[in-house]
């Protein structure tokens, strides 16, 4: 129990310590929800909910001690979520201040390939996805499996909406960048 409760806070920690330092900066880092296109409003919403309903089944899963894996998976869950939150932490500290949740209507942020991003164009959401898995692999049960997994498809999708915003928004550049680092983890070799 106490392995599970350390990743959660490690994690929400990262997040929210992020966007209080941006909030000081001026920055609304929350841009869920805020475009007018309705297939990217839809989808941040969903994201926002599946978001925000996980941590809250993996809470009661873990004071529960609900899991139908032994118990000798939870050092393995401890592991990967522990992964997941350093590609979290590397994820917000390369990105700096252009670090969003959503998509922007209107804050214009520069594209950032260097750090952890050489590896992964969303470690953010890889993090969330380890997170997520540690997790599940701790406190498995129907709650954990079907909000992490809705949460994590969200997730994807969202990922193919900012693919979209920033192939507009940085075109060519963007689309090399793409060509060379893979969505989820990893490089092609020149």
């Amino acid at each position: 129990m106490i392995l599970a409760i350390i990743a959660l806070a490690v994690f929400y920690g990262i997040y929210f310590t992020k966007v209080l330092t941006q909030k000081r900066h001026g920055i609304q880092t929350c841009q869920i929800g805020r475009r007018k296109e309705k297939s990217v409003h839809t989808i941040e919403v969903l994201m926002g909910i599946a978001t925000v309903c996980t941590p809250a089944a993996q809470i009661f899963s873990i004071v529960s001690g609900r899991s139908i894996l032994p118990a000798n998976a939870r050092l393995s869950g401890f592991l990967v979520a522990m992964i997941g939150d350093i590609f979290f932490l590397l994820a917000v500290l390369f990105m700096k201040d252009s670090w969003r949740a959503g998509i922007p209507e209107k804050d214009k942020t520069e594209l950032v390939t260097g750090g952890i991003y050489r590896y992964s164009r969303n470690p953010a959401f890889l993090g969330f996805d380890l997170q997520y898995i540690g997790v599940l692999l701790m406190y498995c049960n129907p709650l954990t499996v079907v909000c992490s997994a809705l949460a994590m498809l969200m997730l994807h999708l969202q990922i193919l909406q900012e693919e979209r915003y920033l192939t507009k928004q940085f075109g060519e550049t963007y689309s090399e960048y793409k060509r060379n680092v893979f969505r989820y983890l990893g490089r092609r070799i020149k």
